[in-house]
Parts: structure tokens; sequence; C-alpha cells
């Protein structure tokens, strides 16, 4: 048996502390003989759900392989592979409104410049900071086939409850993988907008690995739904966890930010000299753990993905651009600004490569009728 050091014990809550009765088994080893084969744990591992019921968390700790990140609950009937998600009439299923497969409707920006605030000693008291979920990394932790790159797709989505509708954090098709290997970091593409923390995240994910073959013949790199209990998570301090999967598993490193707001990230590259390599990273409310917004080759003008991050009300938001040719060192450039409820902020950077032009838009989530009134179209 693994004895845990404190840190870990308090990180446990996420899935221990005062469950609800619709709380997730926790599903390890793969059905499916055939990908068994293929798609192997290390030796221990061993099925956690039982017909008995939940076991105790020790028990379930020692079916997985244990490295000092704790393996997040995954909800038993929750696979997208053989539609067992769509089945039923487990509660979860209802409440986090799985049989709707919309994205959320609510935009970012929403509350930029609004009409109704009131304003107290300079402060808006109407539209006020609140509690958010920021991803700061998802990392491909564990595979078991092969031992170089892989074509991966698919996607992993958030449900929290200002609609409870899905916000992508990443999303990509089989015809356009991304190509990663043990230990790389996938790109995140969004989330499209702020991730509230007020109540219980839910986290859903069907993420494969493409092969030379059919569709049909991609092996399940992760797959299900699991909760994320906000109340118990930290303020403030950024916690990792891991998806297991029949082919590997996920590392997702995350923080619940109370008293936030959000920050939509505009950034547009002109007047390109060369070509060059950029890595564009976010740090937020004075945590050292980086959000990589951009990694890639710049050739001509453009502007890149738009950026959705939680920053704490009154702290520093501080991007990082690391800039360079093949043949010559790196050079950074630093802007930062500071987060406000409303409102829309602009900084340019002339460097030797390209006028970097950075614009960020403060906004705090919607609530109440500004909610309601956006998730309610058909």
């Amino acid at each position: 048996m693994h004895r845990l050091s404190s840190p870990l014990r308090s990180l446990l809550s996420l899935t221990a502390s005062t469950p609800p009765s619709w709380w997730p088994l926790r599903r390890v080893l793969p059905h499916n003989s055939a990908a068994r084969r293929v798609c192997r744990f290390p030796h221990g591992s061993r099925s956690m759900a039982s017909s008995s019921g939940v076991k105790g968390w020790d028990e379930q700790m020692a079916g997985y392989p244990f490295d000092g990140v704790v393996p997040m609950a995954i909800f038993p009937k929750s696979s997208h592979h053989d539609g067992s998600i769509y089945k039923g009439r487990h509660a979860w299923k209802k409440e986090y409104r799985i049989a709707d497969r919309n994205e959320t409707w609510l935009e970012p920006m929403m509350l930029t410049d609004p009409s109704d605030c009131c304003i107290l000693d300079g402060a808006c008291m109407q539209h006020t900071p609140s509690g958010m979920f920021q991803i700061f990394s998802l990392k491909l932790a564990k595979i078991h086939v092969g031992c170089g790159p892989v074509e991966l797709y698919g996607y992993i989505a958030m449900r929290d409850d200002l609609d409870r509708l899905l916000n992508y954090v990443v999303s990509f098709k089989r015809d356009d993988p991304i190509i990663v290997e043990q230990g790389s970091l996938i790109n995140m593409s969004g989330p499209k907008r702020g991730i509230d923390s007020h109540g219980n995240i839910l986290i859903e994910y069907d993420m494969r690995i493409k092969t030379a073959e059919e569709e049909k013949h991609d092996l399940q790199l992760i797959d299900g739904a699991s909760i994320i209990v906000s109340k118990d998570l930290q303020n403030c301090h950024t916690f990792t966890s891991r998806i297991y999967g029949d082919c590997g598993a996920v590392d997702f490193t995350a923080s619940r930010l109370e008293n936030a707001v959000e920050a939509t990230l505009e950034v547009v590259i002109s007047e390109v000299q060369n070509s060059f390599n950029l890595c564009l990273s976010c740090f937020t409310s004075g945590l050292n753990e980086e959000i990589r917004l951009f990694n890639g080759t710049i050739g001509e003008s453009c502007g890149l993905k738009r950026s959705v991050v939680a920053v704490v009300i009154a702290s520093w938001m501080t991007l990082k651009f690391k800039l360079g040719a093949e043949s010559s060192s790196s050079a950074e450039h630093h802007c930062s600004f500071i987060a406000n409820n409303h409102g829309i902020f602009t900084q340019k950077m002339k460097t030797d490569f390209a006028l970097l032009s950075v614009k960020v838009t403060w906004s705090t989530l919607p609530r109440g009728s500004h909610a309601h009134s956006s998730s309610s179209q058909p």
C-alpha cells in the first residue's frame, strides 16, 4: 500500500469528502479484450469497480501505478466509445445535461462594457469578481503503445454552473490531429469563456490515438467523465491530477481562483522582418505555473488564436514572448496587465523580428439574468 504525504491526502478531497449518492467509481482497465492485448497498464493495475459498490479510497488507490500524481475518479457508465454515457437515468447525467451536446452559448467579454454598473469608490459593485477555475496545462503523461510520437484527436470539455454545456478546452478532429509523445504538453484550444467554480465542475473527455487503419481501429486514450469539487480546492494553489484510460493517461494542472475576472487575450503580429520561432506563455494571479498559449513558427503577419484566462482581481497577469531564429539565441519580451472588472487595455512591443500588439479585454462572468438570457438560445 502506498503511503500518502499530507499534501496528497489534502488533494484527495477532490473525490473523497461527503460524496453525493451518484459519486463515481473508478474504471481503470479496458473491457475490450483486443484493446487489452495492445494497451496494458503496468504490473499491479486492476479494476476498481465491483458489484458490491464503492470501495474505500486506500483500496482503490492500490490499483493505480502511483508516482505522486493523484488519480481522478471516473464515473461508471460514462464511456463515449460504447455509448454508455448517453444511457440510463443516472442523476449526474441529468444534472449536468449530458444528453445536450451543444457547446456553451455564453461568450467571453459579455460584461466588458455593461450599461448597468453601480460605481462606489471607483469600483463596480454590480458586476463583481467570482470564483473561477483555471487549467494551466494538459500533458500526455503515459502512453502504452509504441515508443514515439502519436497522432491524437478528440476533446476535453468542462461543464460548469453557468449553463452546464460543453466548454471545450481541447478539441481536435480526426482529420487534423496533433502529434505528441509521452511527456509532451497537449495544446489547449480553449476554453471558449471563463470557467465558473461557484459549484462543482464536470470534466468530460474522449481522446483517441489515430492509427493507420480505419477509425474503428483507433485506440482509446481516455474516455469518460469526472467531477471536480470546487469547495474542496485551496484558493490560488495549483494541483495536478491524472486521468487514466485504456492506452495511457493525461495529467491536468489547474487551480481555483477566488475573486477572479475573465481576461480575453488577443495578439496581432505585424511588420514581420524574417521568419522566427515564437513561444507565448502567460502567468496569472501571482502563481508561477505557466499557461502556454502558442508555440510555433511565424512567417508573416497574422493574429494568434484568442485565449481566455482567469485572473484574481487587482493582481497582475504577465505575458512572456520568447522569440528567436533557427540560427540565433532567443530573446524574451514581457508585458503585464492588472486585472479589472471591465475595460480594454493594449500594449505594443517593437522587436527585431516583428511588432507585437496585445489587447486584453476584462470582464466578470455573467450571472443571473445576464447568463440566462444568453444561454436560452434554441
